[in-house]
């Protein structure tokens, strides 16, 4: 099923509850995200770094007015490739009840779109090894597996 009416748009302050909501109820992040209001000024201290950002932008996916998802894009600059620019495609979330209607295609393409546009060299994203079922949606838009990441976790 086709989510036609999918709308994406940027974040305001005011989709701040709905956003953390999605995380909040993702059971394989591993990111600690809660909807408990006391950690409401953390996501708005946050929102209101990205926001004031010229590389990085918070978009959410709407469906009849309603918040079905979230997204955010950085733009990074390298020496390699002769200097040239790439989209980084982060925190892709739909919400739950939402997914197989087409909704994190229209937010992936999305951002593809806005690359093409910027003539950046490249898309890239990074997928928790657990979530397979997400690979499986990122290899059939068009990327593909070509690097292994790494982290270090310092808090």
């Amino acid at each position: 099923m086709q989510a036609h009416s999918t709308r994406i748009r940027e974040a305001t302050e005011n989709d701040l509850e709905a956003i953390v909501s999605l995380f909040a109820d993702d059971p394989l992040g591993g990111h600690g995200d809660t909807a408990d209001p006391e950690a409401l000024p953390c996501y708005r201290a946050a929102f209101r770094k990205i926001a004031a950002s010229p590389n990085e932008t918070l978009y959410v996916a709407e469906l009849d007015g309603e918040v079905v998802g979230t997204f955010q894009t950085m733009v990074t600059t390298t020496m390699t490739a002769r200097g040239s620019s790439s989209l980084i495609v982060e925190a892709v979330q739909t919400r739950a009840d939402m997914r197989g209607r087409g909704i994190g295609a229209a937010m992936i393409n999305f951002a593809i779109e806005r690359a093409r546009e910027e003539g950046m060299r490249l898309v890239q994203l990074t997928s928790n090894a657990v979530r397979k079922d997400a690979h499986r949606f990122y290899e059939r838009l068009g990327f593909t597996p070509s690097h292994i990441g790494f982290k270090l976790k310092l808090k």
